[in-house]
Parts: C-alpha cells; sequence; structure tokens
C-alpha cells in the first residue's frame, strides 16, 4: 500500500490488542480460549455512576461539550486530587480526554520535538514506546529487573541523561508489572530530577485505586516537581469504565492550554454523557468501589498460588494493577515438535494456539523473559487457564 503514508506505516499493532484479535478469530472458529491478555476489568460498571450515565440522558446532555471538559466535571476533578493525591490544582489546570491514550498523545505531541530523548523504564505499557515516536522523538528504555521490583533506580535515572531529555515517562502502579513506586522512591528519583530543571514527567496513575496495601504517591507532590509533572489518570480501570472513555491530566496550565489547542483539532470535547457520569465517580469514595478492589487481590493471591506451582516460572508478587509478569526465561529454547519458543511472542503465541489461552509477551513492554497475564477475570477461569498454561508447558521439550 504505498499510498499510505511513512508516519502511518511505522506505527505497529499493540500486542496487547494483537493478541485479543487473535484470540477472537480461534473463538470464532468455535476453540474454547481463555484470554488473560486485555486489562479489563470483567465488573459491570458499579449501578450508582449508570444511573447518573442515565440521567444525563433524561436531562439532554446530547450537545457539544467544552474541549477541555464540563467545568463542573473539572472541578470535581480538582477536588479528587486535592482529597487522594494532595495536589491542589485549578479547573485551568485540568483537561478532558477520550480516554487516557489520548491525554498521553496530546502530553506527548505538544512537548516532543524530532531527536527529543524520552526516558521509559521498562517494563512499560506498550503505547509509550510508539506514541514517542510518532511524535518523533527518541525512546531511552531503562530496563528494569526482578531484583528492583520492576521499578527504575536513581542510578540508572542519573545513568540515561543527556542534554537532549525532555521527558520521563513512568506508570504506578504498572502496567505490566503491577510495581508501586512508594513515595520515598519517588523522592529519590526527584531528587535527581531537581538537578535537570528542563526535563518533565509524564506520571500515568490510571490503575491508582488497584492497589494491595502499600498505598499510592504521586511525583507531583515530590520537592521541586508540582510544576514540572503531568497527572494521567481516567475512569477505565478503578471505575470499570472501559467503554466509557474517559481520561483527564493535571498539569501547568500553559501544557493544558497546547493540549486543549491539540485536542481540539483531533476530537473536540469527549463524550457529554460520559463526562455527566463521571461527575459522580470522581465525588465516590473509595470505600464504594472496594468489593472489585477486594476481588482483584484475592484473584492475584489465587493465581500466584498457581503459578507458582509450576516448574521453572518464576512469578513476582504486584502490589497493584490487576496483572502477573511471570519470568518464562527457563522455558525459552524449548521446542513443541518442529515450533522453538525463541521469544516470549513465541512461546505466547504457543500457549494460545495449543494451549487456548491468551496472554501476552513480555516483548511488547520492553523485557523479553517475561509474559504478562491479566487476572482481571473470574476465579474460575483463572484456575482453568493456569491449568491449561501448566499442561501446555509441561509438554516442551529441551
Amino acid at each position: 500500500m504505498t499510498y499510505l503514508s511513512e508516519r502511518v506505516l511505522q506505527i505497529e499493532e499493540p500486542q496487547t490488542i494483537g493478541m485479543s484479535r487473535k484470540s477472537r478469530e480461534l473463538k470464532a472458529k468455535g476453540i474454547d480460549v481463555i484470554s488473560l491478555s486485555l486489562g479489563e476489568p470483567d465488573f459491570a460498571t458499579p449501578d450508582f455512576i449508570k444511573e447518573a450515565a442515565k440521567k444525563a440522558i433524561d436531562e439532554d446532555y446530547s450537545h457539544y461539550p467544552p474541549v477541555a471538559g464540563f467545568q463542573e466535571l473539572r472541578e470535581a476533578i480538582v477536588t479528587k486530587l486535592q482529597r487522594d493525591n494532595d495536589l491542589t490544582y485549578q479547573p485551568n489546570q485540568i483537561l478532558v480526554s477520550t480516554g487516557a491514550k489520548q491525554s498521553l498523545i496530546n502530553v506527548i505531541l505538544s512537548l516532543i520535538n524530532p531527536g527529543d530523548e524520552v526516558i521509559i523504564p521498562a517494563p512499560y505499557w506498550v503505547s509509550y514506546f510508539e506514541q514517542v515516536r510518532f511524535a518523533g522523538g527518541i525512546p531511552i528504555v531503562v530496563e528494569t529487573t526482578m531484583e528492583t521490583g520492576f521499578k527504575m533506580t536513581p542510578e540508572q535515572l542519573k545513568e540515561n541523561l543527556s542534554d537532549r531529555t525532555k521527558l520521563l515517562i513512568y506508570s504506578s502502579p504498572c502496567n505490566p508489572s503491577g510495581a508501586v513506586y512508594s513515595d520515598q522512591e519517588l523522592s529519590s528519583l526527584a531528587k535527581v530530577l531537581r538537578d535537570h530543571p528542563d526535563i518533565l514527567v509524564i506520571s500515568d496513575e490510571i490503575y491508582e485505586l488497584i492497589n494491595y496495601g502499600k498505598g499510592h504517591a504521586s511525583m507531583a507532590a515530590q520537592e521541586g516537581m508540582f510544576d514540572r509533572t503531568i497527572t494521567i489518570n481516567g475512569l477505565s480501570k478503578g471505575f470499570a469504565m472501559t467503554g466509557y472513555r474517559l481520561g483527564y491530566m493535571a498539569g501547568p496550565a500553559d501544557l493544558i492550554r497546547a493540549c486543549d489547542t491539540l485536542q481540539g483539532q483531533f476530537t473536540s470535547g469527549s463524550n457529554s454523557i460520559t463526562q455527566i457520569a463521571a461527575i459522580t465517580a470522581m465525588k465516590a469514595e473509595v470505600s464504594q468501589l472496594s468489593y472489585m478492589i477486594d476481588a482483584f487481590h484475592r484473584r492475584r493471591d489465587l493465581a500466584l498460588s498457581l503459578l507458582k506451582e509450576i516448574e521453572g516460572l518464576v512469578t513476582p508478587t504486584p502490589d497493584g494493577a490487576f496483572y502477573l509478569f511471570p519470568n518464562v526465561k527457563n522455558f525459552l529454547g524449548k521446542r513443541y515438535g518442529d515450533r522453538v519458543m525463541e521469544t516470549s511472542t513465541d512461546l505466547c503465541e504457543y500457549l494460545l494456539e495449543v494451549g487456548h489461552v491468551a496472554t501476552v509477551p513480555g516483548d511488547a513492554f520492553g523485557i523479553g523473559d517475561h509474559i504478562r497475564l491479566s487476572y482481571a477475570a473470574s476465579e474460575d477461569q483463572i484456575r482453568e487457564a493456569i491449568t491449561r498454561i501448566k499442561k501446555a508447558l509441561q509438554n516442551l521439550e529441551s
């Protein structure tokens, strides 16, 4: 297709979406596939939020909303950030978008010039890398390890800074590892960044609510980092509202204005019904969502106990999100018939096509010796999926 632009030809399909597509294709053929590939809660949106959405329809919120979002919603987000994160913003420092993914690309396109370097700790969420490349930036991938809890150290940050570094992007809790940066760990990173005042930070906090006791810390709350940090969040994960498509950012007013202008040329404001429902969500107490978080915690512990029964598989315990990121190095190089598991992608394709379980390769997240499993599934599905994975791995030969 020679008529397509070089820009679009350079973009790769996210492997999370690719594995989900492949699993749907197998299901369409009548094959019983259990998908642990997509990061989507299996819960329905809470009833009190659904009622707010219905009320918005009845009250005819059917016209174009402001590009930046309804004033009442931005005020509710300001209140949430003060209440939960001890961050003081004004409504003009908030921009509402069609999902956190759009918030991210708004910021990246507004900040990055060709040749700018962007530090991305690995494992990283799949779109960070591609969005930076799309903007003409140079991703500087900093590989973390199980020994450091899949978190970048201050020494690693310092070693990878250059005079072209413009931005750092990280998530906490992290997709795919479930790692959670403590306040002390963020303070140590901020100490390094204070010596480099021109570097900004994107703090992706979309999994903030799915946290198993370690507590949530925000980079913007660290000394000297408020005016240099763009906090990204949204409704998809903690509120089980993936289909509603609403994310938001909080940051410096001049950057928010730039993102507002950019968004105005691409999508304008996000869905008006969703925005009204989001006001109710932002005002909700965390206790109203605890049943989901408690269920994810139980599922994490169940999946961990089952995976630890698989000889050769090493699975760290995550502190947040709803993913496990086991090390599969002991299975790489093994074969099933003529198939050789040279990479984590090969292994995930084998688990899908032979074991009938959809997972995502660590290659997608910048660390190849791992695979990602989502436990945003029922306990019965988790048990059956891991039984299939165990059998499939045992059938591999050296």
